[in-house]
């Protein structure tokens, strides 16, 4: 309890903060001369918008739960949204912090890590029993990891790439998957083990991509800088491709970002040597 005698200019922030029952969140924050200040409470935005990503994760695994898989594909698209936008909302109004660090990577491990896992296990994996419970919780350990790496090399290693699939990324590869499987039914026949296995070797490979070594080029610095107008055409036509098939088309672009990394992995190298 508190020194009632204890002058108020002398009263520590620690008291302050932990001396009663509240909701409160206090950390530190490097001010611009270099100095550690402590904070008390949280940015709004920025948090606001990972709690919808966050919701949007949890509807997705009771959709899924519930067999609405066209539902719980959507929902898990909008986290993806979501969880690009909060980033880019706290950079542009100075509202980056470690509260915000780490409460985003606890949002993506519901919506990236744990919500696609069991989308592919209710939708596909239940049948092999044992084996498509194992592969669905290898992804999300690898989930897991992915994040828990990625936090510690926050300002360490080149902004220009990510060291493994981003787990977004991977979470589209998962449900793009099984969206195609729902479109053609007959090529993608759930009651073969084939495709089963099939459906379990493919998840259990996007977890390994995702604690990999390899660089993924990570667009961060694209709209920091200027690009040459061929570059738009481009994305038209691969717009346009997409609205052909918009489930084919965004499997194809994945799985083409996914090789992706072992070419840029390889020339990163050879640059090095």
């Amino acid at each position: 309890m508190t020194n009632i005698n204890k002058p108020e200019s002398e009263t520590s922030t620690k008291d302050i903060a932990f001396d009663v029952i509240t909701f409160e969140v206090e950390e530190e924050e490097h001010t611009q001369e270099g100095q550690k200040v402590k904070r008390r409470g949280i940015y709004l935005w920025p948090n606001l918008i990972t709690t919808a990503a966050l919701l949007s994760g949890f509807y997705s695994i009771i959709a899924s739960m519930n067999g609405d898989f066209t539902q719980a594909i959507y929902a898990i698209f909008l986290a993806a949204l979501l969880d690009g936008l909060d980033g880019r909302v706290a950079r542009a109004i100075g509202a980056q912090s470690a509260f915000g660090e780490q409460y985003d990577s606890l949002s993506d491990l519901l919506a990236f890590g744990v919500a696609p896992a069991i989308l592919m296990y209710s939708w596909s994996l239940h049948d092999l029993g044992r084996i498509g419970l194992a592969a669905c919780f290898v992804y999300t350990a690898c989930a897991a990891f992915r994040l828990a790496r990625f936090n510690v090399q926050i300002g360490v290693v080149d902004k220009r790439y990510f060291i493994g699939v981003a787990s977004p990324l991977a979470a589209i590869m998962i449900i793009s998957m099984v969206w195609v499987g729902r479109d053609f039914p007959a090529i993608f026949d759930l009651k073969e083990t084939g495709i089963q296995v099939w459906n379990a070797v493919l998840i259990v490979a996007v977890g390994l991509l995702m604690i990999s070594n390899i660089k993924y080029y990570s667009f961060k610095t694209v709209d920091r800088k200027r690009v040459p107008f061929v570059v738009l055409p481009i994305a038209v036509f691969i717009f346009a491709a997409i609205t052909y098939n918009i489930p084919v088309g965004i499997l194809v672009i994945s799985i083409i970002y996914a090789l992706s990394g072992f070419v840029t992995t390889f020339l990163a190298r050879n640059q090095n040597i």
